[in-house]
């Protein structure tokens, strides 16, 4: 049995952990209602651009957007990684991490490579471990992201997807459900998939100011920054609900630590003043 000074040392620093995650566990309850408002706030407009693109794309149009276009061969996938800057929050990013891995594998079995912007200093430093293309990556984007702090590492996707280096771009987060659930999604975000609420192609078209081209290229484009915003978004709402939960659950395991490690500290105290008192008796019996 351990000595009572090295298991006072052992509960002094089981306490000093349960202060940090209590700490963390606050902070992030703090934070989670205003990370769901935001969060809350930008999905009317995801949806409605998601319905416009939708009715979009079954029109009877003469011009097809290259973000249309389905490729004929797939040669190389593109992800856009969206991730946590900071651990401390379960298994929120391993989860979403092995979901995409096992998705990459498919593809490089199909003879496909990979090419990958992240999102979130948890993805960059992932994925520098292994053999993919990192064509970008921004980090730190704060509690309040801006859209234009996106724009450069989706630019990078979607130009070359119009150039013909990308035959289809997947987009990677993880979906607030509720405070105890997130679920890692994988979401194909070009070509366009086809709208679930519009099955048929209708005989009717928009009608285009000045062309088509200029005002699809600027919706297109609009429509893919707003879903990797509203991912980013639904992603912080996730790392804190993870957080608190992962917290919560590390300080209810500290506590019953400490009652277990107070408890061997009572019996090798109690031993000790046995052993004590046994020597002390002994002694007195002796002379």
């Amino acid at each position: 049995m351990a000595g009572g000074r090295e298991i006072k040392t052992k509960i002094k620093s089981v306490q000093n952990t349960r202060k940090v995650t209590r700490a963390l566990e606050m902070v992030s309850a703090s934070k989670i209602r205003k990370a769901q408002e935001r969060m809350k706030g930008s999905r009317p407009y995801a949806r409605l651009m998601t319905q416009l693109i939708g009715h979009i794309a079954k029109a009877n149009s003469e011009y097809t957007h290259p973000f249309m276009a389905e490729h004929a061969a797939i040669k190389r996938v593109g992800y856009i990684v969206v991730s946590s800057d900071r651990g401390l929050a379960g298994g929120l990013n391993s989860q979403m991490f092995r979901k995409i891995l096992l998705d990459m594998r498919e593809w490089q079995s199909k003879g496909a490579e990979i090419d990958l912007v992240c999102i979130g200093q948890k993805a960059a430093t992932f994925f520098r471990r292994l053999n993919v293309n990192m064509l970008g990556s921004v980090t730190h984007l704060g509690e309040k992201p801006r859209l234009d702090q996106l724009i450069g590492v989706v630019k990078v996707m979607l130009d070359n997807y119009s150039a013909g280096a990308l035959d289809r771009v997947f987009l990677c987060y993880n979906d607030f459900i509720n405070t105890m659930t997130q679920k890692p999604r994988l979401d194909q975000l070009l070509p366009l998939p086809p709208s679930e609420s519009l099955q048929t192609r209708f005989d009717w078209d928009y009608i285009y100011e000045p062309s088509p081209e200029v005002v699809l290229d600027h919706v297109m484009t609009r429509y893919v920054e707003s879903l990797v915003y509203q991912a980013l978004l639904e992603n912080i709402a996730s790392e804190h609900a993870a957080r608190m939960v992962a917290m919560k659950s590390a300080s209810d395991n500290a506590n019953k630590l400490i009652d277990t490690l107070q408890l061997i500290y009572n019996k090798a105290r109690q031993a000790a003043i046995t052993q004590e008192i046994s020597e002390i008796v002994g002694g007195a019996a002796a002379v």
